[in-house]
């Protein structure tokens, strides 16, 4: 173009000046603007902190607790645990709660495990598994594979709750029982009705709310070793009920401490959360159609007790719950059974030590759901927050082989064993009284 040449002062001459430099700009240059912008969208819709961590020299995010000022449970047992007083540093090339969340569930790197079973049979005639993993499955020693654990076994013993649809063969439910028997504990998963490869034999079904089968597990443990202290374990769902029987029982739980986990703790907040978004969408569809292959298994009773057309057209676990667990569980509503089932309200009532851990960037349970306040006021509960770690994932170390929560939880039952609570504690129910020590006694630890 010759610069000496006048220019017609006419929008029309400007817009043909502009065409002319539009296509005189190389065609790759724009694939790479469009490569950039596409990554700039992704990167911000999967929530990536890549660039975050690396500018903050992959230093991680400091773990926040959230406890009662003079709680005796955190002087006592939390203030020892060095994982939750450290930093959570999420496996860099996983750095997004939904690549984190999604890996968890479809490849897991989960390690081996040989569960014995034991078929638990409840009161109302419901029946359900119990899958084992005693210390000595995952010691190395060969001796005792075959003995079952003994009356008078001091060993503690771990019960872990499954989350929605899961069961102990999920992956994240192995990790959790193949760390906590590598530390010398027994395990066992208390699966949920109807899963775990057990048919359903009543027209009890479980959910977020029921809390019926844990209380019976329990007490069951409880009396055919008494000498054995208990711990539970909570995840997703799992951790709603836990949470919820730990809170109508009170003290008259034979339960040394607990273990909350990724909690939706307040059910009506996450149905809208949820469906917000086109990412929570897309797990909101993903659960539902976890929940009907779950109903598809157990469709003689399903379509019998619930609204089985219903049940097929759901595209939301709303609407699942609408046309199966409100019919078969006597709700009126999905926002009825929603409040009634919800742990946050529960928190106040706890008292046995609970520790709960969440992601504030969980994209199945909204940090907006989870009870800061109520966690505050009882001394008996310490809440853990890191920044990420998606929902049960916290994945860490380059190879990302680990979860970061697996530790903290070991840790912190760990810590509670070894305290001078455990021994005031145990006295009491082996004495078969109602009555335990508060955690808050300030004798215990003096």
């Amino acid at each position: 173009m010759d610069c000496s040449e006048p220019i017609a002062e006419t929008p029309a001459a400007a817009y043909k000046l502009l065409f002319k430099a539009v296509i005189a700009i190389p065609t790759w240059h724009y694939f790479l603007a469009m490569l950039l912008l596409c990554m700039i969208f992704l990167y911000n819709l999967f929530e990536f902190h890549f660039l975050h961590d690396l500018f903050t020299g992959f230093w991680g995010s400091r773990v926040v607790l959230t406890y009662n000022s003079s709680s005796d449970l955190y002087r006592g047992v939390v203030s020892k645990c060095r994982t939750l007083h450290g930093r959570y540093l999420a496996t860099p090339w996983l750095s997004s709660p939904h690549i984190q969340t999604s890996f968890l569930n479809f490849f897991g790197r989960p390690p081996r495990v040989c569960y014995k079973r034991q078929l638990f049979h409840a009161s109302d005639g419901g029946t359900f598994a119990l899958d084992w993993l005693r210390h000595f499955d995952v010691s190395g020693v060969f001796t005792h594979r075959n003995q079952d654990i003994s009356k008078d076994d001091t060993t503690p013993i771990v019960v872990m709750i499954p989350g929605l649809t899961s069961d102990s063969a999920s992956p994240y439910m192995k990790h959790l029982a193949f760390n906590t028997a590598k530390h010398g504990w027994n395990v066992v998963v208390s699966n949920h009705r109807g899963l775990g490869g057990v048919s359903v034999t009543t027209d009890c079904f479980y959910n977020a709310g029921w809390t019926g089968d844990v209380r019976e597990v329990i007490k069951y443990l409880h009396q055919e070793y008494p000498e054995a202290p208990l711990f539970v374990v909570g995840t997703s769902i799992g951790a709603n009920v836990l949470v919820k029987y730990l809170g109508e029982d009170g003290e008259n739980v034979p339960v040394a401490g607990a273990a909350a986990v990724s909690s939706p703790w307040d059910l009506l907040i996450g149905s809208r959360f949820i469906r917000r978004r086109l990412l929570q969408r897309l797990y909101d569809r993903a659960l539902t159609i976890g929940l009907q292959g779950y109903a598809q298994l157990h469709k003689p009773r399903y379509s019998r007790l619930a609204n089985w057309e219903g049940i097929e057209k759901s595209r939301s676990i709303r609407d699942f719950d609408t046309h199966a667990t409100c019919l078969v569980g006597n709700y009126e509503t999905a926002d009825s059974y929603y409040r009634h089932s919800s742990s946050c309200s529960f928190v106040p009532r706890v008292s046995v030590p609970l520790l709960c851990i969440s992601a504030l960037d969980d994209p199945v349970c909204t940090s907006e759901a989870i009870p800061f306040d109520e966690c505050r006021a009882n001394k008996n509960t310490v809440l853990a927050t890191t920044q990420h770690g998606g929902h049960l994932a916290f994945f860490e170390g380059i190879a990302g082989s680990s979860l970061w929560w697996v530790r903290a939880v070991n840790e912190f039952f760990e810590a509670l064993h070894s305290s001078p609570f455990m021994h005031h504690q145990n006295c009491a129910f082996i004495a078969g009284t109602k009555y335990r020590p508060s955690f808050h006694s300030n004798a215990i630890f003096n």
